[in-house]
């Protein structure tokens, strides 16, 4: 069975929001993102009306990002409150 692999990059605004997080959340969502390397695991669910295309639940945070073949893309991260707008 050939498992997807994927690899993680990151937009410019995933990047300064990962720089905003506190360390502790900040550990934990680098490791929910490695996770994603080795399939679309967890909590994910397809955004309707939305610049991105997926969202993943940590917790109150979410990190949103695209699939583009077998590159995931990072766009925003944040808690759930604000990373929306």
């Amino acid at each position: 069975m050939n498992d997807p692999h994927f690899q993680i990059e990151y937009g410019a605004s995933a990047l300064d929001d990962l720089d905003g997080l506190p360390d502790r959340e900040r550990v934990q969502v680098l490791r929910k993102i490695e996770r994603l390397k080795f399939g679309l695991q967890g909590n994910i669910k397809r955004l309707r009306e939305a610049e991105s295309m997926f969202r993943l639940r940590m917790g109150d945070y979410r990190i949103l990002f695209d699939v583009e073949e077998d590159v995931i893309i990072i766009r925003r991260i944040g808690h759930r409150k604000d990373v929306y707008d």
